[in-house]
């Protein structure tokens, strides 16, 4: 059996895609930066970096598909120039040893920042969108990378591009951006909120989409994996039912929370350390994330579940492994 690479194994959803993978009796090789860093996972290891490829070259070696996971998903560097080394370079580092060695499908794993939001509709596949509507490094390195992928798949290297929304659940090692509100939540760091919104789906949903993309995707096309529109309020308020706290009812301008997010960020920038609130995390709250699921149902077949056991599964995974 020829091996699946997957890169971000080390990371919440690479994790999940790894995990489902192995559970199907696949050969996975996981490529990491660190060794020490696999936790949980029973494949086979390889050393390397988006950045550097002969390692990649190495890694994609003899595979037959390769889910590419792996991000810099940071809201706030420092250096932004590290997300655009690492997630379109990188996307571009791997998708051309993919190519040279003859790989027969890639799963690319793009963002539901790169959808376009229409006011008066959910966001789909088709939703316009520029490169100038993307707030912050993140996106615009995710938004460039998704375009990397497409001109490989225009170029005859089967792509499918999957935009998962925002996954939870457990295993949420770093924690995510989402993992962080269910984390600030049960310390009681979210007194109030922003009049904001997302869509959550079940990680393991996620990575079950991910596999579906690779069964039945067509390269060239991009398919949203999500499942709940919700707002913050309407997030906290399920928190507050599954962990029993209390959920906030004190609602923060977006004028306030933007003046916060400015001087958060100016003095992480001073000093370094991660702002407590991103003016990049910010700008995103200023639009609900609403998307529509239609295409990847239809077409994938993809089915997930409702979000409450996902929540709850990343409360009781947050409170035994010391992050709460």
């Amino acid at each position: 059996m020829r091996p699946t690479l997957v890169t971000g194994a080390t990371g919440f959803l690479g994790w999940h895609v790894a995990k489902k993978l192995l559970a199907r009796g696949e050969r996975v090789r996981a490529l990491v930066r660190n060794t020490s860093r696999v936790r949980e996972l029973d494949g086979e290891v390889v050393l390397g970096d988006l950045r550097d490829p002969e390692s990649l070259e190495r890694a994609v070696a003899g595979c037959a598909v390769v889910y590419h996971v792996a991000a810099d998903y940071r809201l706030w560097a420092k250096d932004p120039s590290e997300l655009y080394r690492s997630n379109v370079e990188g996307t571009r580092n791997l998708l051309t040893a993919a190519r040279d060695a003859g790989v027969e499908r890639v799963v690319y794993t793009s963002t539901v920042g790169c959808i376009g939001m229409p006011a008066d509709r959910a966001g789909d596949e088709d939703s316009e969108v520029h490169l100038e509507e993307m707030a912050g490094a993140y996106k615009r390195s995710k938004f460039q990378a998704e375009q990397v992928a497409m001109e490989f798949a225009r170029a005859g290297l089967p792509v499918v591009i999957v935009n998962p929304t925002a996954p939870v659940g457990d295993h949420d090692f770093k924690p995510t951006p989402t993992g962080k509100i269910v984390v600030d939540y049960l310390k009681g760091d979210l007194p109030a909120f922003v009049d904001t919104g997302l869509n959550l789906v079940d990680v393991e949903d996620t990575a079950e989409g991910h596999l579906l993309a690779c069964e039945r995707g067509k390269s060239g096309e991009r398919y949203i994996l999500g499942c709940e529109n919700l707002t913050l309020q309407q997030i906290l308020t399920r928190l507050a039912a599954i962990s029993g706290g209390k959920a906030p009812r004190w609602r923060i301008p977006y004028a306030v929370a933007y003046a916060a997010g400015l001087a958060s960020t100016g003095w992480a920038n001073l000093t370094g350390h991660e702002p407590r609130a991103p003016i990049d995390a910010v700008k995103m709250a200023r639009k609900k994330m609403f998307v529509s699921l239609d295409k990847a149902k239809r077409d994938l077949g993809f089915n997930p579940r409702p979000v409450d056991g996902a929540l709850k599964r990343a409360v009781d995974w947050f409170r035994s492994n010391g992050y709460v």
